[in-house]
């Protein structure tokens, strides 16, 4: 074992599994391992769904000068802009398609999958560490924020990672080490919060987690004392980043409006759907509960550090209090939780554990062979969400892949684009033209008032059509493409009253996407 994962403690019972055949891997063959193969599963098929409204935010915003960026994020989106600085270079290395993208989402996955492995393996050995390396690469919130152009993906990398120093430090060898290496570890720590809660805010509620496994765990008060200091120092350089986020706090205003849904937080912040959280639901309290059968033998009083109890306190503890939090202001939807889809994992995988050795033991079974079993039936409980979420429309709806297309197969030079103005920001059918501009390039964008980038908020500002009209933008033009959302069949037409004020009329032509409709007028 490896100076970071190893314990120096001997297994505990209840998550060691004969793992004879994997004796001789070492940990970081496992990890390294197991992160490639999470970053492969979230890269294939990247490219396929559509941009959303959020990652077109992403776009946009990182498309901005840096001035310009930082302007707007004492407006909107403060609580986003190191990541948003972080993609500004991002693009300017490799470009702004779909795959480009959204690639360091599967390289952070892939790193949160080999910190996993390393948690795991820490106590169980090699085959805890290769089963929650399995359940890492499919869960179903670890691969949708692998292929997301959003900050998701790298906090929960960094919370691996970060809850993996804080266990050397309070229950490995860290305990052990010189004061020097002690005291820059708790720096990384420390900092390491900070620059994940800028990435992210929210991700400073990982604090609450671990003061709460501190605590239960009994450590040393000088590890506590440790901890207090670093966390302390990490929260006071939040400030500014808070109240940017209180003054901009009417972004979030939308959740506020949203339907109470009791029964989706338990399985849309890591599961997906229904049928996959019953399942890892019930390894998730089997995993629990020969945690709690365990420690009662072993005479209660602290907990141990073990995969189940450190993993416990980063599921519930973090969203937990959000969901707290939500019920006085709302804050909060699934995806903000997706920093602790890694504890949801790594309980998913001791509760394979557990199943295995239960099934072995009532069959007489080989354990490796029972687990085996329960882990190959939880991917295929799982592959039909991947699948889904690989496919064209999966983001949101969202079909501004396929619009480009179609403009880009019926418009002619010269010809003018009018956009659907209705809806709110992010879902309208203009950021089409910016996630996938090939398709407009011989288009005229006649009702463009002001750009985005010369703009506080992240989104560009449109005429209406009689505004443009007034300042001459349809001088000249003889065909204009009325782009409109199209959700079930209800179009909003508008501006077409307007179009048709000023001399255009319907074609009859209408080229309908999944949700968009591309509407031909003509003078």
């Amino acid at each position: 074992m490896s100076a970071l994962t190893e314990s120096g403690r001997r297994p505990a019972e209840d998550v060691e599994t004969p793992a004879e055949p994997l004796a001789a891997v070492r940990p970081w063959t496992i990890a390294v391992t197991f992160g490639l193969v999470a970053l492969v599963v979230c890269a294939a098929g990247s490219w396929i769904p559509s941009l959303w409204g959020d990652e077109a935010t992403t776009l946009l915003s990182a498309q901005r000068p840096v001035g310009s960026l930082l302007a707007m994020l004492t407006h909107v989106d403060a609580v986003h802009g190191l990541y948003y600085l972080g993609m500004h270079g991002w693009i300017r290395l490799v470009g702004e398609s779909a795959f480009a993208l959204r690639f360091p989402s599967a390289v952070a996955i892939g790193l949160a999958v080999a910190g996993m492995t390393l948690l795991a393996g820490r106590r169980g050995g090699p085959a805890a560490a290769v089963v929650a390396g399995i359940v890492g690469c499919v869960l179903p919130r670890l691969t949708y924020a692998g292929e997301e152009t959003r900050s998701f993906a790298l906090t929960a990398a960094a919370a691996v990672w970060l809850t993996l120093l804080l266990v050397w430090l309070a229950d490995g060898r860290g305990r052990t080490a010189t004061a020097g290496v002690r005291r820059a570890s708790w720096i990384g720590y420390g900092v390491g919060v900070a620059a994940t809660s800028y990435l992210f805010l929210y991700f400073s509620t990982m604090l609450l987690a671990h003061l709460v496994l501190l605590l239960a765990t009994r450590t040393a008060r000088r590890t506590v004392r440790a901890w207090a200091i670093a966390a302390g120092a990490a929260i006071a350089s939040l400030i500014p980043l808070a109240v940017l986020a209180f003054l901009e706090r009417s972004q979030i205003g939308y959740l506020g409006s949203e339907p109470s849904d009791p029964l989706g937080a338990l399985y849309t912040p890591w599961f997906s759907t229904p049928w996959v959280a019953a399942v890892a639901w019930a390894l998730v309290l089997l995993a629990i509960g020969s945690a709690i059968r365990t420690w009662r033998r072993s005479g209660g009083g602290a907990l141990p550090f073990s995969t189940a109890w450190v993993a416990a306190a980063w599921l519930v503890v973090p969203t937990g209090s959000m969901l707290l939090l939500n019920l006085i202001v709302p804050m909060w939807t699934a995806r903000y939780s997706t920093f602790a889809a890694p504890a949801a994992a790594l309980l998913v995988a001791e509760g394979l554990l557990v199943l295995g050795r239960l099934i072995a033991g009532r069959w007489r079974l080989p354990v490796a062979a029972a687990t085996g079993a329960g882990v190959l039936a939880f991917v295929a409980v799982c592959t039909p969400v991947y699948l889904l979420q690989r496919g064209p429309y999966a983001k949101n709806d969202s079909d501004w892949s396929e619009v480009s297309a179609a403009m880009a197969a019926h418009a002619q030079p010269g010809d003018a684009v009018v956009f659907d103005e209705s809806t709110k920001p992010s879902a309208r059918p203009r950021l089409a033209m910016h996630t996938y501009p090939d398709g407009f390039a011989e288009v005229r964008d006649v009702t463009l008032a002001t750009p985005f980038a010369r703009n506080v908020g992240w989104a560009d500002r449109a005429y209406s059509v009689t505004a443009a009209a007034e300042r001459g933008r349809f001088d000249g033009v003889r065909r204009v493409w009325l782009v409109e959302n199209d959700i079930d069949g209800d179009l909003s037409r508008y501006g077409m009253a307007e179009l048709e004020a000023i001399g255009f009329e319907e074609t009859g032509l209408m080229v309908p996407t999944h949700r968009t409709m591309l509407i031909e007028l003509s003078r």
